[in-house]
């Protein structure tokens, strides 16, 4: 048999749903999870995700004609759901006879997993109405929703929707299913870029996307740098990644005096002073030191230039 797997989005300005977690990030990992238990079981399987796309309608159609060009036998679009965070479940998309027989088995096999039963619905989505092949789009459960996500379980999804294509199929034990999780290889990548590493070391992560003591370590010295709870839980990291995205992408301004909290105390911590989280005294001193040796205007103000010496 020869699959078309879809990860859906991941192609901007084609993008995912966000809720507690990314969308584009658990279709990456849901899907490449698929293709490895496929493959594993001797089938042949085309990738259908684009790279790039101009727009959304081209990122849809360079789906379908990867799916189509490429012969697949039964295509497949993985996504998530998003609606008002207490919605919940699991649901499968189909627009043809022979797509409502691959998605009822696929959703029962989703059920197993506990998740709310959403049925197989028929619809006129793109990816459905433009694929040559049975085709179905899985909505595996929602991201906004707390049960859900406490659910959620990469490997087991991707296991589920294998046993549901295949008629039960598993990969065969002991076989081993190596795969980078996404979200783990963005957080060592994201920790590298800020330069926080571990203090055993004082070198870099290994950006191999698997989950171990020093990224979770990392990850925590990172939190308690930006004055947050170093605890996992979802309003931490939420809390985490927000702070991140302050310094990386909306590259917050620090005028003198005027600036306080995670951003700040990141600040000091790159610029060894005491993080007390307020811009001002001994901090500024060390930014327009810091300015001057980078050839800045030494004003004291941390904006964007600034920034992009400190996290490029």
């Amino acid at each position: 048999m020869k699959y078309g797997i879809d990860m859906g989005h991941n192609a901007p300005p084609d993008t995912g749903a966000v809720g507690i977690k990314k969308e584009d990030d658990l279709t990456v990992a849901v899907g490449t999870r698929v293709i490895g238990k496929l493959q594993a079981l001797g089938h042949q399987v085309v990738n259908c995700t684009p790279k790039s796309a101009a727009s959304v309608v081209d990122s849809l159609s360079k789906r379908c004609t990867t799916a189509n060009t490429s012969d697949v036998d039964v295509f497949v679009s993985i996504h998530f759901n998003s609606y008002n965070g207490r919605t919940s479940g699991t649901e499968v998309w189909y627009s043809s006879g022979s797509g409502q027989k691959l998605a009822q088995p696929v959703l029962n096999e989703l059920l197993k997993l506990g998740y709310v039963n959403r049925g197989i619905k028929q619809g006129n989505f793109y990816v459905l109405a433009h694929t040559d092949m049975p085709s179905i789009l899985v909505e595996c459960c929602f991201v906004d929703s707390a049960d859900d996500m406490k659910r959620f379980d990469p490997d087991k999804t991707a296991s589920a929707i294998v046993a549901g294509l295949t008629g039960g199929q598993t990969v065969p034990s002991p076989t081993p299913i190596a795969v980078s999780d996404p979200e783990v290889l963005k957080l060592q990548q994201t920790l590298n870029r800020l330069k926080v590493y571990p203090v055993t070391t004082g070198k870099p992560l290994a950006e191999d996307g698997k989950p171990g003591p020093q990224t979770k370590q990392v990850k925590q010295r990172l939190k308690t740098i930006f004055g947050l709870s170093p605890t996992e839980t979802v309003a931490s990291d939420q809390a985490m990644w927000e702070a991140i995205t302050s310094i990386t992408v909306d590259r917050a301004v620090l005028r003198p005096n005027h600036g306080y909290g995670p951003a700040v105390r990141y600040l000091q911590f790159r610029l060894n002073t005491a993080l007390d989280g307020l811009y001002a005294g001994v901090t500024v001193k060390a930014v327009m030191t810091y300015q001057s040796a980078q050839g800045l205007s030494a004003d004291g103000v941390v904006g964007p230039a600034t920034w992009g010496k400190l996290v490029p």
